[in-house]
C-alpha cells in the first residue's frame, strides 16, 4: 500500500474511533451536509462535489458558485450537489479517498495533494508565492506539462486550479513578528510532511489534527495555534477563541479541482465539456472573489483580535534550509523551485 494510501485509510480510524463516530457520521450522511441546487427526480444522475471548508470559506462560496453555474449548463437530467462543511466526511484526505472510490464526482483538494505527490511541496514553501498574478501564470505554465502529469500517477486530473489562499497565523500566546516567535508553540497544521517541516524549522511545534477539531483544540488548549487563509479562520470562528492574528502571508495555497481519470470518462461527452469549460471559466471569479473577502475579513477578524505585520526578511531568511531540504530531496525540485520564481511579479505587483 502506497504511503498517501496509508495515510488516508489512518485518517478514518483516528484516535477518536470510528465505532464511536458511526452514529455521527451516518446522521450527517443522511440528514444536512448536501446542498441541491436542483431539486433530484427520478432518473436525475447526482454528480457531487465535495470540499473540506467551513460555512462561508472561500471553498463553500466557491463551490456553490461553481454548482450554480454547471447546474444551468448541464442537461436536465444531471443535477448537482454539494458536500462539505469542515466534518469527517469532507476532510481533505477523504475527498482523494471518495474521488478514487468514484463516490463524488468532483473535489477541491489542497495541502492533501503533498501526500500523495512532494513535488506539490513546491507550494509549501514560504514566501514563494507573492501575488496572484503569479498564480495564473502557474496555471498557465506548469499545469498541463508538469502538474497534470504527476496527478495522473495516481488516477486523478486537474480540472482547474483556484485557490485555498494566502495563509496567516494565530495564537493565543503572543504577537509572532519573527520567527523565534513561534518558538514553542504548538500550532496546528494540515496533513503534509511540508507545512510540518515549515513550522519545525521556524521553532515550532506542528500538530497535524482535522479542521474540524481545530477549534475545539484551540479552546482547550490543547494547541496554541494555527495558520488558514482568513476566510478559514473566519468560517471555523477561530477568531472566538485565539486573541493573534499575524497578517504573514507565509505560504499560499492553491486549490486543485480534481476528478478520478476512470469515473469522470464513464460520463457523457456533453457532460464532461461542460464541466471542463465551467471549472476553467470560474477561476477569474474566484481570485476576485478571494482579494474581497480578504479585505472584509481584515476588518472583521480585527474586532476581536489583535492583528501585527511580520518580519517578512526575517522569515524568508530562516525558511532557506526548507529550499535546500526540496532542492536535495524531491526529484526536479530545484528546476521547480526556478520556474515558480521566475514567475514572479517582476513589478510586485499587489495581490
Amino acid at each position: 500500500m502506497t504511503n498517501w494510501k496509508k495515510q488516508l485509510t489512518a485518517n478514518l480510524f483516528d484516535e477518536v474511533g470510528f465505532a464511536r463516530n458511526l452514529t455521527r457520521l451516518l446522521f450527517v450522511a443522511l440528514a444536512g451536509l448536501t446542498l441541491w441546487t436542483r431539486p433530484c427526480e427520478a432518473g436525475t444522475t447526482q454528480l457531487i462535489f465535495s470540499h473540506s471548508g467551513g460555512p462561508g470559506s472561500l471553498y463553500d462560496v466557491t463551490a456553490k458558485e461553481f454548482a450554480r453555474r454547471l447546474d444551468a449548463a448541464l442537461p436536465p437530467d444531471f443535477a448537482i450537489a454539494i458536500q462539505g462543511g469542515g466534518t469527517r466526511l469532507g476532510d481533505p484526505l477523504q475527498v482523494l479517498e471518495k474521488l478514487k472510490r468514484g463516490e463524488v464526482t468532483f473535489g477541491i483538494a489542497s495541502t492533501a495533494i503533498t501526500t500523495m505527490s512532494e513535488m506539490f511541496g513546491i507550494f509549501d514553501l514560504p514566501f514563494l508565492i507573492r501575488n496572484r498574478e503569479q498564480v495564473r501564470r502557474i496555471s498557465e505554465v506548469m499545469l498541463k506539462p508538469i502538474l497534470q502529469p504527476e496527478v495522473h500517477k495516481y488516477g486523478f486530473r486537474i480540472l482547474a486550479i483556484w485557490e485555498n489562499g494566502f495563509r496567516h497565523i494565530t495564537n493565543n500566546v503572543r504577537p509572532i513578528r519573527r520567527p523565534e516567535d513561534l518558538k514553542g508553540l504548538k500550532m496546528r497544521v494540515p496533513e503534509g510532511a511540508w507545512r510540518q517541516k515549515v513550522f519545525q524549522v521556524l521553532g515550532a511545534e506542528p500538530v497535524t489534527m482535522s479542521l474540524r477539531e481545530v477549534y475545539d483544540g484551540l479552546k482547550s488548549g490543547t494547541i496554541d495555534g494555527q495558520e488558514n487563509p482568513l476566510a478559514q479562520i473566519k468560517g471555523g470562528r477561530f477568531n472566538e477563541v485565539q486573541r493573534f492574528l499575524t497578517l504573514s502571508d507565509h505560504i499560499y495555497t492553491p486549490a486543485y479541482v480534481l476528478v478520478s481519470v476512470e469515473h469522470f470518462a464513464k460520463l457523457p461527452l456533453d457532460v464532461q465539456r461542460a464541466i471542463e469549460k465551467t471549472a476553467v471559466e470560474m477561476q477569474d471569479w474566484v481570485y476576485a472573489t478571494a482579494v474581497k473577502m480578504e479585505s472584509d475579513l481584515i476588518d472583521q477578524l480585527g474586532e476581536r483580535m489583535e492583528t501585527n505585520q511580520v518580519d517578512s526578511k526575517a522569515f524568508i531568511e530562516a525558511s532557506r534550509p526548507l529550499y535546500r531540504d526540496f532542492v536535495q530531496t524531491v526529484p526536479g525540485g530545484a528546476r521547480l523551485v526556478g520556474i515558480v520564481q521566475e514567475l514572479a511579479d517582476e513589478n510586485g505587483a499587489s495581490r
